[in-house]
């Protein structure tokens, strides 16, 4: 037992305490430790008594108050804490919420207010008090650490608005009118009220019967979208040219509202509505006509004897044929509805007297393009000859305004005609735009610089492009890849159409140059054309010699090889194309036969093509547009059956009357097709932008359909092998501006359902 003793040693200390620790806490304690040690101090452990179980329940319940003045949100003024408000004089908006909390025994704090002026206020030392500010008064909390102050209730002034500028007409007649608006705090909303000034107007003519009860014109002012509206300068531009008050004496009242709901209105305006103004003298009448059966359906019997009157010897008057056309068909419906006219016979015949005005106004997309090649080929030859820098800025300035013309008559024509290849093409238009405009500046540079060779070599590739923009316009030519069933057929009613306004020129041109023209046009104004056998002679064989005919008898328009050229007397009134070629190549007379055929043997065979149109292959079979469209195929055959028997017994004037309600039947035919070939392609899965009439006047298919060039996207996001990029900034500010113009107008709208104004007013509030 020594021996073993001997050898005992003692038990080694283990350090490790996880396993006596498990939670942690000795790393709880050191923390603490470091904690007290950096922030505390031991002569500060007195203090820790107040934080006592006993000490905070005296605490709670000792008398004491807390208050809270709120603003009206839209003051844009901050909540306010009343403890930290020293008693006295205190200014607060109208609408503020008071809330005032009181703790302790009941009775130890009591509040009485008198800017509130309830009728019931609760008792004065309930603990919660809520109420509003709305009138001048006190607030005293009355107790222990009480405190009271002098409110002066500052009210919300109804916000102003005047005009501050005379209203002006735009350009393109829209009314301008500057406004200035201002309120304390902000104004929220406006309107423009135009009612018609009955005590102003001369009630002569025709505003001379009592007008028919309409609604005044009521339109929202624009605002800002963002930023400070306690005083705003803005400007209201409003097209109401169409409006039966445009040019006539009305009274405009504004008014602006805010927040509050106080509304505050401007001096009522007394001005002429301004609106557009027409200088042709038959535009000019077109429109007062329009004006007089829109002031009063009365009116309708003495609009058409003033428009006969007006339209009795058109010879010096009338410059587009086809205007005259349509007018004649408008005229005659008036007539037979004159008695009972409804409005929604009125409502079409105003508009269409509007677009004949403007044709007259303004000429058509033919004439248009006419100056435009006019212009092109005075510039091309003075460049070529060595002109002074004088005369090129003079051509070139005919140039860029020829070109505005021509570009602001496609997108009219696009606006009046949205079913048209235009209208679809009007992208294409646009951005074709932009690259006239810098072809157009280089060239300016060119000129300038004296570099004639490079001018005439970018002339002729303007002239090129001009050139494409007219194809895809007209529907583009021949084939060059697949064609949709119906396409062919659809091409060939177009061709008829402009062959018909063809023969309509020139029975028009036979009946001016007629011997007896003097005769016929001294008719009554009731009259609607002669009898067979009065006043022409029989329109059959060959026709009267007259000033322009060929040498061997040929009809107007076509040369000695008998091959029609009456294409270049313009475009059909839809912009369906030109006529100066039919699609295979030649005239539209060639497929009638020689030169020495009549108009009667014209219309006939016109007849014979619509028949066999109608038996052929046309799209929409068995849809609700394709039997519309062949029912309007059919109406206008009846007509061309009319004119052509017209046309045999000399009557002339009855003849252009019903070829104009023939054109008027086949353009609805082509409108009402259109549709139907345009569902199809969309059941077929393909673009009718794409692929309607040529691929947008590319044969070989290589443009899309917003008629850019084909083209690879590369690392940049740039098209490669094309001259489309990317729009640079300054253009993407321009298109978030033109929408954000368009959001504006159409919320100004009252027409329009309150649900979609709603949230244009959102889009509106939200960018």
């Amino acid at each position: 037992m020594a021996d073993r003793a001997s050898t005992a040693r003692p038990v080694a200390p283990d350090l490790r305490l996880a396993q006596r620790d498990p939670y942690g806490l000795r790393y709880t304690a050191l923390t603490l430790l470091v904690i007290s040690l950096l922030f505390g101090s031991i002569w500060r452990v007195a203090s820790v008594g107040g934080l006592v179980p006993g000490s905070a329940q005296a605490m709670a319940n000792g008398p004491a108050w807390e208050g809270w003045a709120q603003p009206p949100a839209y003051t844009g003024k901050p909540a306010i804490y009343l403890n930290d408000i020293d008693a006295g004089p205190l200014a607060l908006p109208i609408g503020t919420r008071i809330q005032v909390r009181m703790y302790g025994e009941v009775g130890d704090l009591t509040l009485s207010e008198t800017v509130s002026g309830r009728l019931d206020p609760p008792p004065a030392s309930e603990s919660a008090q809520d109420f509003e500010v709305r009138q001048n008064g006190t607030i005293e909390i009355a107790g222990t650490a009480g405190r009271k102050w002098d409110i002066t209730a500052l009210p919300d002034k109804a916000p102003t608005i005047l005009s501050d500028g005379k209203i002006t007409r735009e350009k393109d007649g829209s009314m301008n009118l500057p406004f200035t608006a201002t309120d304390d705090y902000g104004v929220t909303g406006g309107t423009a009220t135009i009612a018609v000034d009955m005590a102003a107007i001369d009630r002569r003519y025709g505003l001379g019967l009592d007008p028919e009860p309409r609604d005044p014109l009521v339109f929202d002012l624009p605002l800002p979208i963002s930023g400070n509206r306690a005083q705003i300068a803005e400007s209201l531009i409003e097209d109401i040219s169409k409006h039966p008050y445009s040019n006539l004496p009305v009274t405009i009242s504004l008014a602006a509202s805010d927040a509050a709901g106080q509304q505050g209105l401007g001096e009522v305006l007394h001005v002429v509505l301004p609106g557009k103004r027409f200088f042709d003298p038959l535009a000019a009448s077109l429109i007062e006509m329009r004006r007089d059966i829109l002031w009063s359906r009365l009116n309708a019997a003495r609009s058409v004897q003033i428009l006969k009157a007006v339209t009795h010897r058109p010879d010096d008057l009338v410059r587009d044929k086809g205007a005259y056309l349509r007018l004649r068909v408008v005229l005659k419906r008036l007539d037979l509805q004159s008695a009972t006219l409804p409005p929604e016979a009125r409502d079409e015949i105003a508009e269409e007297l509007w677009n004949i005005a403007l044709i007259m106004e303004t000429g058509d997309l033919d004439s248009a393009r006419e100056r435009l090649k006019r212009a092109q080929d005075q510039l091309d030859e003075a460049i070529r000859n060595g002109a002074d820098q004088a005369e090129l800025d003079r051509l070139m300035q005919e140039l860029r305004d020829a070109t505005d013309a021509y570009m602001q008559m496609l997108a009219d024509e696009a606006a009046r005609n949205p079913d048209s290849q235009s209208a679809q093409n009007q992208q294409t238009m646009n951005m074709t735009g932009n690259q006239i405009q810098e072809m157009m500046d280089e060239l300016q540079k060119l000129i300038e610089e004296g570099k004639t060779a490079e001018a005439a070599q970018l002339a002729e590739t303007l002239r090129q492009l001009m050139e494409n923009m007219k194809i895809a316009e007209g529907g583009g030519g021949g084939g060059g890849g697949p064609q949709m069933p119906g396409q062919k057929g659809m091409q060939d009613l177009q061709q008829t159409l402009r062959d018909q306004q063809g023969l309509s020129d020139d029975s028009f041109s036979e009946l001016q140059n007629s011997p007896q023209n003097g005769q016929q046009q001294g008719q009554q104004p009731g009259q609607q054309g002669q009898q067979p056998g009065q006043g022409e002679q029989p329109g059959q064989g060959q026709q009267p010699g007259k000033q322009g005919q060929g040498q061997n008898g040929q009809q107007p328009g076509q040369d000695q090889n008998g091959q029609g050229q009456q294409g270049q007397n313009g475009q059909n009134q839809d912009g369906q194309g030109q006529n100066g070629q039919a699609q295979n190549g030649q005239g539209s007379n060639n497929q009638n036969g020689t030169g020495g055929q009549s108009l009667a043997q014209r219309q006939q065979s016109l007849r014979d093509r619509l028949n066999a149109l109608r038996n052929g292959q046309l799209p929409g079979d068995g849809s609700e547009q394709g039997q519309n469209g062949r029912s309007a195929i059919d109406d206008a055959g009846r007509a061309i059956d009319l004119a052509e028997r017209a046309l045999r017994d000399g009557d002339l004037s009855g003849a252009l009357d019903k070829q104009a309600e023939a054109m008027e039947g086949m353009r609805q035919a082509l409108r009402d097709l259109g549709k139907a070939m345009a569902q199809e392609q969309r059941q077929n899965g393909q673009s009718s932008e794409g692929q309607q009439f040529g691929q947008n006047g590319d044969p070989n298919g290589s443009r899309d359909p917003l008629g850019r060039e084909q083209g690879q996207y590369d690392s940049g996001s740039a098209i490669t092998g094309s001259r489309n990029g990317i729009p640079d900034q300054q253009n993407i500010y321009r298109r978030a501006q033109n929408l954000l113009e368009e959001i504006r107008r159409r919320s100004a709208e009252q027409n329009r359902p309150e649900s979609e104004r709603d949230y244009l007013r959102r889009l509106l509030d939200l960018f």
